[in-house]
């Protein structure tokens, strides 16, 4: 009964982490700064592109199959949720930096300033995969500095297992939920400006069909291979051109002005 009980406070203890670390990677990368102008159109479109592509790729992989199988397309969708954002950490600070030489003089200095938001959520989107590595490499150095010692080893054993384990499930929960926010709010250069974000997306999406491309092309005739291969980009690039018509539409949002 004890047992059973103990197992039930972990597996509690351990989903409630999970949760914390859901809810910390959402107040870091979803809350609104003061440069971000959300419009729930541009969701709603976003969203439907999405599901559009997901229901295409089911309907390829029906049709022509897939190399490996559906066990190769979730290893495939799981690869590219982890690669959007280091690929957007390598492209990023590029795109960043060619958009405020890009506006006006005046505007520059308040969106360096901005620079602060998304530097935030790169240095904990980083940090904290990193400072679990270290810590790691920590433990393991103690261990072997104190081998033979068994006083000092049973409470490194007992730190690894009350805090290291459950932190390391955190960081784990953290670094997946975060991917996927990071990669969709572009690590809040939203709050930069307003419109960098259909930028980076707009790159973003072609440099990792081109590092997909090592892979090979889908299974097909050729017409279907090349559709396959250009769709997607296209069409998260016509949704940027378009996100940037409604920012400057509605909202008077414009790169230079």
């Amino acid at each position: 009964m004890a047992l059973r009980q103990l197992l039930a406070f972990g597996g509690s203890t351990w989903l409630g982490g999970v949760r914390h670390a859901r809810r910390h990677a959402n107040s870091i990368f979803a809350t609104a700064g003061p440069g971000r102008t959300t419009d729930p159109s541009i969701g709603r479109v976003q969203t439907a592109r999405a599901v559009v592509g997901a229901l295409t790729t089911f309907g390829l992989v029906s049709v022509y199959g897939v190399d490996g199988g559906w066990s190769a397309v979730f290893e495939d969708g799981l690869t590219k949720l982890f690669a959007a954002p280091l690929v957007l950490l390598l492209v990023g600070p590029l795109v960043i930096a060619g958009f405020i030489w890009y506006v006006p003089p005046q505007h520059r200095p308040v969106l360096r300033s901005r620079l602060r938001y998304p530097l935030k959520a790169i240095g904990w989107y980083l940090g904290v995969p990193l400072g679990t590595i270290a810590g790691y490499t920590i433990v393991t150095l103690l261990l072997k500095a104190t081998q033979g010692i068994f006083a000092a080893q049973a409470v490194i054993s007992l730190f690894v297992l009350i805090v290291a384990l459950p932190f390391t499930i955190w960081a784990a929960a953290f670094l997946f939920f975060s991917s996927g926010a990071a990669a969709r709010y572009a690590f809040n250069t939203a709050d930069v400006h307003a419109a960098l974000p259909a930028v980076l997306t707009a790159v973003l999406v072609w440099v990792l069909n081109i590092v997909q491309l090592g892979d090979g092309l889908p299974n097909g005739p050729l017409a279907v291979q090349i559709a396959a291969f250009l769709g997607g980009p296209l069409s998260v690039t016509a949704v940027s051109v378009w996100e940037l018509h409604v920012l400057r539409t509605r909202h008077n949002v414009r790169v230079r002005g």
